[in-house]
């Protein structure tokens, strides 16, 4: 690869000469064409008025891009921006921050701004190398922005931040670097807002994380929210002796944990408004989003068709991860929503494996859990074969039971039902499963392996923002139950490495769900009949490597 650091911006790449003079940018010249279908500058413009309409009086709300993340040394992970940032503004580079007024406000000079956005600026140099840029006269125009300005720009817009009674951030980027040769990287926009806002300078972004936690879901999941907290005060003493975090793990009844969030509200810097604001709004996915989603989760779903109908005993898991990723690209998906997760036997019983180095299958159940992301938006589909094409009779029957679990939580798919209705749902049925079966004595210990929850929602992030409330209409969440039994488990060994896990992405309606994934087949008899049919990708083979 050619090299892009300073140096190859200088003209000091291998095998090429430093130019004499830059020559007119390919950048200035019409973009080729691109998908059309992707949200639209109304969409957007939409959803920061909608936003807007909730922010409370003389306040300000703030949302940074995304950082870039370094892979290794001149090489950055390709850039994914923060889905808020993409929600409100379909702006798709970094270095950028956007500015939300309640009532409107003087920026650059400029009077009546209710929303202002400062982004990298146009650069030829770099764009040669790195790509095309909008700019604030581009941002102005393709992205229906009141006010745009260049980065550089930030700290003499004139804001007068003392004025506001609140400034609302969900949580200031804490990994950015400083690029010494870009004065207004996000680094630098970031300490100017720290500077400009009066931020303090012992604040902390895992204390913000958590106070949000605690303050969205602290009375409806006290008990995995205590233990999660439990787990992070054990290796971070310190987070357990600040305020709200020290409050509500020394409560023990829902009334003093609801005196506790009561008695440690928001500052004016507040760290909690923002954000579930914005997961409100985005919990409820609109007619074009659905459209995305819906896209995103049919190409997932044909990838789980056409890697069934492909696998074999001497696949490897690398070759299963390979040939879901292309199915993707060739539907036009542009990324992974999340790293796919191939584990084959003992692999499948780890509920996050992305090793996926495998070499062989055999005739262990494979545990596929993969996800097209399709113009920012994820699905996540989970299926769970026999490389052979036939479940053998203990494959079978833990297979059923998750299927099983996995129907009761469709059935408690509704409006109106709570939020953990699902999980608890499959709950129930995998506990009494595995009782019937032997493998546990106490239907308690169902969580030895089942250890995870039902459900999360779907969207721009693969766990998406929401409330976590009871379930409305236009949601878009998971259903997913699975059972795990590692090797050496206290049952049967005729049970072990038996990892299974069946994921569908289910839209709640008006009256019940719509299961958007149901194009993968399911049931033991529709993916052993269609492991059986050709593939289009049969016979689709390289050469040997020697």
């Amino acid at each position: 690869m050619v090299f892009v650091g300073l140096l190859g911006l200088l003209g000091f790449a291998a095998s090429a000469q430093a130019p004499t003079s830059i020559p007119e940018p390919l950048t200035n010249n019409p973009a080729p064409a691109r998908p059309t279908n992707f949200l639209t500058p109304a969409f957007h413009k939409q959803r920061r008025e909608l936003l807007r309409a909730q922010m409370p009086a003389n306040s300000v709300a703030v949302v940074f891009a995304a950082p870039v993340r370094n892979r290794a040394n001149d090489v950055d992970y390709i850039y994914h921006q923060n889905p808020d940032f993409h929600y409100l503004t379909g702006y798709e580079e970094p270095d950028a921050v956007l500015l939300l007024f309640k009532e409107p406000r003087t920026v650059g000079g400029q009077p009546g701004v209710t929303e202002a956005l400062f982004t990298q600026p146009r650069n030829p140099a770099r764009e040669q190398w790195t790509g095309r840029r909008l700019g604030a006269a581009g941002a102005k125009s393709q992205l229906a922005l009141q006010y745009a300005a260049d980065n550089k720009d930030f700290a003499a817009a004139g804001i007068k931040w003392a004025g506001f009674d609140k400034i609302l951030v969900p949580n200031l980027p804490a990994d950015t670097r400083d690029d010494f040769a870009n004065p207004a990287d996000l680094h630098s926009l970031v300490a100017t807002f720290r500077q400009q806002a009066g931020v303090p300078a012992d604040y902390n972004p895992a204390v913000t994380e958590f106070n949000s936690i605690i303050r969205r879901n602290g009375m409806r999941n006290a008990r995995r929210v205590a233990e999660y907290l439990s787990s992070q005060v054990k290796e971070t003493p310190a987070l357990g002796t600040t305020p709200l975090i020290g409050a509500y793990l020394a409560a023990t009844t829902d009334a003093a944990r609801q005196a506790a969030i009561a008695a440690n509200p928001p500052g004016r810097l507040d760290d909690a408004t923002l954000g579930e604001k914005l997961g409100d709004l985005r919990a409820i996915k609109t007619p074009e989003e659905l459209a995305l989603l819906r896209r995103a989760i049919r190409i997932s779903a044909q990838g789980q068709r056409e890697v069934l109908k492909l696998l074999r005993p001497d696949m490897g898991e690398m070759a299963v991860q390979g040939l879901h990723e292309y199915v993707y690209r060739r539907y036009g998906a542009e990324f992974q929503g999340y790293p796919s997760i191939v584990g084959g036997g003992a692999n499948g019983c780890i509920l996050h494996y992305e090793t996926n180095d495998r070499q062989r299958l055999d005739n262990d159940l494979v545990l596929m859990d993969c996800g097209a992301e399709y113009h920012g938006y994820s699905a996540d589909v989970t299926r769970t074969a026999p490389p052979s094409g036939t479940f053998s009779p203990a494959q079978r029957q833990i297979y059923e039971l998750v299927l099983a679990a996995q129907e009761a939580g469709f059935d408690a798919c509704r409006p109106g039902a709570p939020f953990d209705a699902p999980n608890k749902a499959t709950q129930e049925v995998v506990a009494a499963g595995l009782q019937k079966l032997g493998i546990i004595k106490k239907k308690e210990e169902f969580r030895n392996y089942y250890p995870h929850g039902a459900s999360h929602y779907l969207g721009l992030d693969v766990h998406d923002s929401g409330s976590y409330g009871p379930l409305q209409a236009g949601n878009v969440i998971t259903v997913e139950p699975g059972i795990y039994i590692p090797a050496g488990s206290p049952c049967d060994p005729k049970w072990w490495n038996i990892g299974v896990r069946i994921e569908d992405d289910a839209l709640i309606t008006a009256t019940g769900y719509e299961n958007l994934s149901a194009e993968a087949p399911r049931t033991v008899a529709d993916i052993e009949k269609l492991m059986a049919e050709p593939s289009a990708l049969e016979g689709f083979k390289l050469p040997e490597l020697k």
